[in-house]
Order: structure tokens, then C-alpha cells, then sequence
């Protein structure tokens, strides 16, 4: 008589991935921004950078750390994101040193040269790598931040309308998108939108099937109920005051057009893209009969040669250095980005598009493609509906983000003055952007992990089975 082995249980705990595509993808991602960095003196001087073997090095270690980080806390993330980031991040560092070399260039002899912003531009990369182990360590399951709804809504509508306290807000450029502590600025927008994303996701899922509901047809679009118009109403109210006290054009349209692109994607009613549209339209033309700056903005939007040597000579010198730039560029540190006005932060997309052409500006596009892309992806797989609004609300945002920045350089939309992702300088820009991959590898690490088997325990003795015996 042969006795059947009993199968050998699975592990209770799953090895960890070794995540080896991630850290592959790191190499070049981390030699693009190296050689960048060194291209703008070679063009110069002929010579590499001070310590620039030092600063690679310490580059080196700041992204393995990050990728052991994440192997740790987060191993079944997806592996895309954090080269992507890598690469961006290090072209910016590589942008904004070559325009540093411009401006010391430009300083009278005997004058102290203007502190480099590539300098503290590398240690808000390095808080921002810093912040997104923390978000990892501290976020183990993204349903957890369902509960603080209305936490996120209240924060994030503070960070907003912070720029207008007397004393705290400062005004630049006409916009008071700004406050200022001590000798530091910041721009809390950056971080009330991923606040506001977290608000909105967990808005919706209470409340989607309400909002589902359609009342009456008309022109073929299902239109909801009135008393549903409520919210969709609030937000554009507070995009309008956004853009008419804080003259933020590029806020105001991110934080209505996420919010209604959440509402689609939790209803998949068309009819909230169709109001949503039209109270856009309704307020943009308002805002324009009524108030000058958003009618300068759109006046120079739509010629912005007719006023070249003023109101549009921000947009005109971004258009002439496109042009030069070509299809391949004229080689970092070889053409004259630095005739445009902040060059390093608002339009670093001109002085991307000057010194790598057409070629190069469309490789960084694909980049954030790719980037947004895998978002939506972790939004799909997604096991629960607030990680799935989570992750489309983080992924949207990027692409809107990038879109509206290009748009505004290329002319294809007014001018806004947001920052281009990962590559502007600015650190609260970079830093806000950073926590935003970290939730997005959260959710995904999440989506992806195995459920974990627990193998059966062994029989006990009492457990035996009885033999019975006839009399």
C-alpha cells in the first residue's frame, strides 16, 4: 500500500522583487543628468565642472538609496517611475547650472556673482527624494488617507488662499501665488493640489452614485439632477476666486479641470465634461470683459508681436529661441536661452527646445508621456475605487500640468506661469511632485502585491481520525 505525500504548502511570506528593470533604468537616467551638467561648462571653458566627479558621486548615492527605499518599501511598485523622475530631474539640474554660467557671465567685474540656483535646486532634489521614502514608510495602504476627506479639502482650500494674509503673501509678476517665511519662498499650491486630490477622490466615492443620476436628456447628453450641480458649482466659484484675488490662471484652470475630469471618471457621465466646459468658457469670458490681467494675458496670447519689446516679449524671445534651436539644437551652452526672462523656471521648455531641438524637446515629452501613462495604468489596476480615483486624479494633474506649461511656451494657450514638472526650478514645485510618485508608486505597490498565503497549520494529535472497530 503507497501513501500519497501531502503537497508541500506555499510560503506564508512572498521574496521580494529584485526590481533590477528599476535599477538598469537608473544608469542612464542618472547619466543623462551627469552629462548635461558637464556639457554646460565644456561649451564654456572646455573643462569639467568643479568637483563634478564628487557631485556625480553624490548623485550616485542619493539615487540608490532611493531605489533600495523603494526595493524595501514599496518591492512590487511599478519599476518605470523613478527613472523617469531621475532623468527629468537631473536634464533640469543640467538646464539651470548651464543658465547659472550665463548670469555669472553677466556680472560686472567686482561684483559678487549671484548664488547658484542649480546649487539649491540639488537640495530640494535631495528633500524631495527624502520626502518620498517618508510618504513610503509612512503611507503602507493608500486607503488610509480615505479617512481624512475632509482633512485634505480643508488644508488644501488654506494653502490656497495663504497667499492672501497681509504680512505672508508676497505679489511677483502680478501674481500672489507666493509666501514668504523668513528668507524662503514657497508656492502652496503645489501642495494644496495633491491635498485637493485626495479630497476629491474621497468625495466621490461617497457620493459617485448620487451624481450618477441623470434627470432629463437633452441634445443627447444625460444632464444630472439640479440638486447635484452643488459641487461641480463650488468648484468653479473657487477657480474664479482663485483667479480673480490671486490672479493665478494657471491654478484656477488645473483645480477645475481635475475635479471635473475625477467627476467623469467616477460617474462616466459625459454630461459633467459638457457643464464643466461651459462654466469654463462662461467664466473665462467673464474674466476676460472684467479684469485686465487675465485680458492682457489673452491679448497677448493672441499677438503677441504687437506688443514685442513689452507685455509680449516674454513669449516672442520663447518663440525666436524654438526657432533657433531647430531640429536638433544648438548643443547645451551654445545658444543664448537667457534672453528670456526666467528662463530657468517658467520657460525652461524654451530653453530646453533652443539647446536640444525639436528632438530633444520631443523626447522630454515622451518622458512625461510615459510617466503619465504608468499613472493611469496603477489607476486601472487599482483594487478599490479610491485608489483608482486617486491615481487618475495624480496622473491627470501631471499631464495637465505639462500640457498647460508647453501649451502657454508654444503658444497654443494664453500663458499661465505654472512650472514645468521635475525641470523648473523651484522647490516647492519639485518637492510637491516628488510626494506625488511616491503615492503613485504607493497605489501601485499596493495593486500589484500577491495576496499572502498562510499555510495550513499541521494536525494536532487529537485531530487523528477515529478507527471504528465492529463488535
Amino acid at each position: 500500500m503507497t501513501t500519497l505525500a501531502a503537497p508541500a504548502a506555499p510560503p506564508a511570506v512572498l521574496p521580494r522583487p529584485r526590481r533590477l528593470a528599476e535599477l538598469t533604468l537608473l544608469v542612464p537616467a542618472l547619466a543623462i543628468g551627469a552629462l548635461a551638467y558637464a556639457q554646460a561648462d565644456l561649451a564654456r571653458s572646455g573643462t569639467l565642472p568643479p568637483r563634478f566627479w564628487a557631485w556625480v558621486a553624490l548623485a550616485g548615492l542619493l539615487v540608490l538609496g532611493t531605489h533600495l527605499a523603494v526595493r524595501w518599501l514599496a518591492p512590487w511598485a511599478d519599476q518605470v517611475p523613478l527613472p523617469v523622475v531621475v532623468t527629468l530631474n537631473g536634464l533640469g539640474l543640467g538646464l539651470i547650472h548651464r543658465l547659472d554660467l550665463s548670469d555669472a557671465a553677466r556680472t560686472p567685474a567686482g561684483e559678487a556673482s549671484p548664488v547658484p540656483t542649480a546649487s539649491t535646486q540639488l537640495l530640494w532634489t535631495v528633500l524631495g527624494a527624502l520626502l518620498l521614502v517618508a510618504v513610503l514608510a509612512l503611507v503602507r495602504d493608500p486607503r488610509q488617507l480615505q479617512r481624512f476627506t475632509y482633512t485634505a479639502m480643508a488644508v488644501g482650500l488654506g494653502l490656497i488662499l495663504l497667499p492672501l494674509v497681509p504680512g505672508l503673501g508676497v505679489t511677483i509678476n502680478g501674481a500672489s501665488i507666493w509666501i514668504r517665511v523668513g528668507g524662503l519662498s514657497f508656492q502652496p499650491a503645489e501642495v494644496a493640489k495633491l491635498a485637493l486630490i485626495v479630497f476629491f477622490a474621497g468625495y466621490l466615492v461617497a457620493t459617485r452614485d448620487a451624481l450618477a443620476v441623470a434627470r432629463s436628456r437633452v441634445l443627447g447628453v444625460d444632464l444630472p439632477r439640479g440638486r447635484d450641480l452643488g459641487p461641480i458649482l463650488l468648484a468653479w466659484l473657487v477657480s474664479l476666486a482663485v483667479l480673480v484675488f490671486e490672479k493665478d490662471l494657471g491654478t484656477s484652470l488645473l483645480f477645475f479641470a481635475l475635479f471635473v475630469a475625477l467627476l467623469y471618471v467616477a460617474t462616466g457621465r459625459r454630461s459633467w465634461i459638457v457643464i464643466g466646459s461651459g462654466l469654463f468658457l462662461a467664466g473665462s469670458f467673464v474674466a476676460y470683459r472684467l479684469f485686465p490681467h487675465v485680458r492682457s494675458r489673452i491679448d497677448v496670447w493672441l499677438d503677441p508681436f504687437g506688443d514685442a519689446a513689452d507685455s509680449g516679449y516674454q513669449v516672442t524671445q520663447a518663440l525666436y529661441g524654438l526657432a533657433d534651436g531647430g531640429y536638433l539644437g544648438t548643443g547645451i551652452g551654445r545658444g543664448s536661452p537667457d534672453l528670456v526672462p526666467y528662463a530657468d523656471s517658467d520657460f525652461i521648455i524654451s530653453t530646453l527646445g533652443e539647446e536640444l531641438g525639436l528632438t530633444g524637446l520631443m523626447a522630454v515629452l515622451v518622458l512625461y508621456a510615459v510617466l503619465v501613462e504608468r499613472g493611469l495604468r496603477t489607476a486601472l489596476g487599482a483594487r478599490d475605487v479610491f485608489g483608482r480615483l486617486l491615481a487618475t486624479g495624480l496622473a491627470f494633474v501631471l499631464g495637465l500640468q505639462v500640457f498647460i506649461v508647453v501649451g502657454g511656451v508654444t503658444g497654443l494657450i494664453p500663458l499661465t506661469g505654472l512650472t514645468t514638472p521635475f525641470l523648473s526650478a523651484g522647490g516647492s514645485s519639485l518637492v510637491a511632485n516628488w510626494v506625488l510618485v511616491a503615492l503613485l508608486l504607493r497605489i501601485s505597490s499596493a495593486s500589484r502585491q500577491p495576496p499572502t498565503v498562510v499555510p495550513p497549520s499541521p494536525p494536532r494529535s487529537d485531530d487523528a481520525l477515529t478507527q471504528v472497530v465492529p463488535r
